[in-house]
């Protein structure tokens, strides 16, 4: 299984593109998504929330400490966060599991399974970097969303096409969301 969390910053239709390939593709999913992420769906995508959640397979409320993807004994492969507020990121980096998001990120690096991280704020303050850091020397893949322009992408849907199938490339799940570099 695959768990998505979606927090609160702008961008949350990456997640939500994430979540919907991965249901086409017939991939087990788990989802949990932020408070502040629901008024951020709320005020960027034309889709109530609950659809959103009928997408995953499973789904986790953030305050719900005892949810089963809390424990290093509930097997999930790997754990995307897209995209990933700094907030979330900094708790992440300095071991707070205070919810259902950081927990779960805390039970994937201790267990050493793959986390992906879509830190989505620009520019960039020194302790962002630094978290960053943190986590990637844990092991974490950094994937700032950051389109590639050689795929000449002519809609917004492109671009989030581009970094959703880098997602999936980090995944190891081959896809054809976007043009390669020939």
């Amino acid at each position: 299984m695959i768990v998505i969390a979606i927090t609160g910053a702008s961008g949350v239709t990456l997640g939500y593109r994430l979540l919907c390939v991965l249901k086409n593709l017939n991939i087990e999913t788990g989802l949990l998504i932020s408070d502040a992420a629901k008024t951020i769906i709320d005020y960027e995508l034309n889709e109530p929330v609950e659809n959103i959640i009928k997408l995953a397979d499973n789904y986790y409320e953030t305050d719900d400490l005892t949810a089963s993807i809390n424990s290093g004994s509930f097997k999930f492969d790997s754990l995307v966060i897209i995209p990933c507020s700094m907030k979330t990121l900094s708790a992440i980096a300095n071991g707070y599991a205070g919810n259902t998001i950081t927990r779960a990120a805390d039970v994937a690096f201790k267990e050493r399974r793959k986390v992906i991280i879509v830190p989505r704020e620009t520019p960039l303050r020194t302790v962002h970097l630094e978290n960053m850091t943190k986590l990637s020397k844990e092991g974490a893949i950094i994937l700032p969303p950051n389109p590639g322009f050689y795929s000449n992408p002519k809609t917004a849907d492109d671009i989030i096409n581009f970094i959703v199938g880098k997602v999936l490339d980090s995944l190891g799940i081959d896809n054809n969301l976007y043009k390669r570099w020939e």
